[in-house]
C-alpha cells in the first residue's frame, strides 16, 4: 500500500453560498447542536424584522451560520476547544490551591 494511500482524506469545504446550501449541511448534522431549528427561527425573525430595502440582519443569520458549520468542519477546532477546557481546569484548580 502506497503512502498517499495510508493518508486519510479530508474533505473540502462545503460550498455554502446559497440558503440551499446551509440547509442542505445543516441537515447533514454539520454544524454545533440545535443549529438546524435554530438557524430556521433566527432566520424567520431576521426576515420578520428587515424592510424590502434592508436585508442585513437576514445576511447577518446567514454568515453567522456559515461560520459555524465551517468552524465545525474544521479539524483544529476540537483541539482548540480542548486546550480552552484544559486551561480553564487548570486555572480553577490552581485558584483552589491558593
Amino acid at each position: 500500500m502506497s503512502a498517499q494511500h495510508a493518508e486519510s482524506v479530508t474533505p473540502g469545504p462545503l460550498p455554502l453560498k446559497t440558503l440551499g446550501d446551509i440547509r442542505a449541511a445543516l441537515r447533514s448534522g454539520h454544524g454545533f447542536p440545535g443549529d438546524r431549528e435554530s438557524f430556521e427561527a433566527d432566520l424567520q425573525r431576521a426576515l420578520e424584522a428587515s424592510s424590502e430595502t434592508d436585508l442585513k440582519a437576514v445576511a447577518d443569520v446567514i454568515v453567522d451560520y456559515r461560520g459555524r458549520i465551517r468552524l465545525y468542519q474544521d479539524p483544529d477546532f476540537d483541539i482548540a476547544v480542548q486546550e480552552g477546557i484544559d486551561l480553564a481546569a487548570r486555572l480553577k484548580q490552581e485558584a483552589r490551591g491558593t
